[in-house]
C-alpha cells in the first residue's frame, strides 16, 4: 500500500511540477523538435497587425500611426516577442507588461526602476 501511495505521491509531484514550469520546458522543445511544435507567437510586421494583437493602449497609442499614415514598419519585433510573452505568461494588460519589460532592462544595466543607479560608485549629484 504504502508503494502505491509513493507511486501516486511522485506522479502528483511531477504533474505539479511540469504545469509550473511548463513555459520553461515549451521552449527547448521547440527548439529541438522545430516545426513539428505550433509556435503561438507570429511576427506581427505593420502597426494595423500590432494593434490587433492588442499591442495599443491610450497611453501607448498605435492606433494614432495608423490614421496619421505612418511609414514605418511597425514595432521592433523582439520587444513586440517579450511584450506579448509578459502578457500571456503574467496575465498583464499591455502597459504593464511594457514597464515589467522596462524594469527588466533597467535591472539588467543596473538601474533601479526610479532609474538610479545600483551602483554603490556611481556619482548621482554634484
Amino acid at each position: 500500500m504504502f508503494f502505491w501511495l509513493s507511486v501516486f505521491a511522485i506522479s502528483t509531484l511531477l504533474v505539479m511540477l511540469t504545469f509550473r514550469y511548463r513555459a520553461a520546458l515549451i521552449n527547448p522543445m521547440r527548439s529541438l523538435f522545430g516545426s513539428r511544435v505550433p509556435a503561438h507567437y507570429q511576427p506581427v510586421a505593420t502597426f494595423a497587425e500590432q494593434a490587433n494583437a492588442g499591442l495599443s493602449s491610450s497611453t501607448f497609442d498605435i492606433e494614432a500611426n495608423i490614421r496619421e499614415g505612418d511609414s514605418r514598419a511597425g514595432l521592433d519585433e523582439h520587444g513586440t516577442q517579450e511584450v506579448l510573452d509578459i502578457m500571456r505568461r503574467e496575465r498583464v494588460n499591455f502597459d504593464q507588461a511594457r514597464l515589467i519589460r522596462q524594469n527588466r532592462i533597467l535591472a539588467a544595466h543596473g538601474i533601479d526602476p526610479s532609474g538610479m543607479p545600483l551602483d554603490a560608485k556611481a556619482v548621482t549629484r554634484l
